[in-house]
């Protein structure tokens, strides 16, 4: 007789189909948790030309360029624009700039915050003698920023603050640019602007012996009404040493200026405008030290969860070492690797297991009934027809056994015990007087 030795029993087919369709649902899930690459155009709503929000959009722009992701800049009008962009999923804005106390966790849903990023002073330019109440500016001209602005709106805050109707004002819409040209040439009596130390306007206007600072003597109440607020002290003379402008301290309160995203950006370009916040932000300046930004601290918004983790632990392992896009590729290929290693692997090393198993038992069971005959031998003294026949069908059972190659010599072991037993029990029979065995 010859033994059929298959390669692969139909069993096993199944075992190993069903260990690679677990493998691949356990990729498709990691997969589908991981989202899709991040995307090489990221959208960001700035400000007005010449605002600290452009200028420093400019230079996240060239830091992005570095690993390869485009900031398509879209200007606005400030930080009420901004928001209103960003609170927008069909604008195809995902970032942008907002000072404080301008919306709410409960307003802005859609949005988080990447930690806020540097001071915006309110500087109260006139040209006129004012009072902390501000009663000499009534019926003056007065701008307050562009419409759209968060000047517009600490401002008319501040002016309402102090009893005063917004409407006994001309108030004018112009950018900070527009509002020191006009307060140098005569044509406006006061400018409010919340900008940077950084910014040319509030240099021009500080240097200038026609326009006077005025100073927030209050600026405590100011913060304990709005936390939001922090108060700052302008030195004496650091506007101009030579001239000594301005002439004494001056108190001024200051917001501060948050990175905003919506809460679906990709994670990883998270990271990428963290780490740029980092080189531009972490400078020292006249109202910080070095360090002081970005800062994990929440102000209008909650910080992403990819914030969190980077103001406590830093920047992920491997962007620390590989390029952006590497590093980003090597992740995904290190979380898909938790499948393979928590489902495959295991079935890889059940499944031969299980499928050796099977077969052993397949001819075990053989064995079994080979036991039985030879108990029925040893019984009846030797053997007989019948006994003969199980004999010879236990033998084709065997003979057309499937199995593969690894488990033949089971089958060979088998064979030969039946051809034992057999010629055993005619060996008995013989020995036994008038025991007669068909041959």
């Amino acid at each position: 007789m010859v033994y059929q030795i298959a390669p692969l029993e139909r069993p096993a087919r199944w075992f190993y189909a069903i260990a690679a369709i677990l493998t691949l649902l356990a990729i498709a899930a990691a997969i589908a948790w991981l989202g899709p690459l991040p995307p090489r155009v990221v959208v960001m709503t700035t400000g007005a030309p010449g605002s600290d929000y452009d200028a420093l959009a400019r230079r996240y722009q060239e830091i992005l360029k570095r690993s390869g992701v485009q900031l398509r800049l879209m200007p606005s009008a400030g930080g009420v624009e901004n928001l209103a962009r960003l609170n927008d999923p069909r604008s195809g804005v995902t970032v942008g700039f907002a000072q404080g106390g301008l919306t709410s966790e409960a307003k802005s849903p859609a949005l988080a915050s990447l930690g806020t990023m540097f001071f915006q002073p309110m500087w109260f330019f006139t040209r006129i003698p004012a009072g902390p109440r501000l009663e000499a500016l009534l019926n003056k001209r007065v701008s307050i920023g562009l419409e759209g602005g968060g000047t517009r709106v600490l401002a008319r805050k501040l002016i309402e603050l102090n009893g005063i109707d917004p409407s006994s004002l001309q108030l004018l819409a112009l950018s900070p640019r527009e509002a020191a040209a006009a307060l140098l040439k005569g044509d406006i009596d006061a400018a409010v602007i919340v900008t940077s130390w950084a910014s040319a306007a509030v240099r021009d206007l500080l240097a200038s012996s026609d326009v006077s600072l005025l100073g927030f003597p209050r600026a405590d109440a100011y913060v304990a009404l709005y936390p939001y607020l922090t108060k700052l002290i302008l030195p004496t003379g650091v506007g101009n040493l030579a001239t000594n402008r301005p002439p004494n301290d001056v108190p001024l309160i200051a917001p501060k200026a948050s990175l905003i995203v919506r809460r679906d950006m990709h994670p990883a370009i998270q990271y990428l405008l963290l780490e740029a916040a980092a080189e531009i932000h972490s400078q020292p300046s006249i109202f910080q030290q070095s360090g002081k930004f970005p800062a994990g601290e929440r102000d209008d918004l909650p910080l992403s969860d990819d914030a969190t983790q980077f103001y406590r632990s830093g920047r992920p392992f491997l962007q620390r070492y590989l390029p952006f896009w590497l590093a980003t590729l090597a992740s995904r290929f290190l979380v898909l690797l938790i499948p393979l290693a928590g489902v495959a692997y295991p079935l890889l090393r059940v499944v031969p297991a299980a499928y050796g198993w099977s077969m052993r038992r397949r001819i075990f069971t053989l064995y079994g009934e080979l036991k039985f005959i030879e108990a029925d031998i040893e019984r009846r003294g030797g053997a007989t027809p019948e006994v003969l026949a199980r004999l010879e069908r236990l033998d084709e059972r065997a003979n057309q056994l499937h199995v593969p190659i690894t488990f033949a010599h089971f089958l060979y072991q088998l064979r030969a015990h039946i051809t034992l037993v057999r010629a055993e029990a005619m060996h008995a029979a013989e020995a036994t007087p008038g025991a007669a065995v068909d041959r």
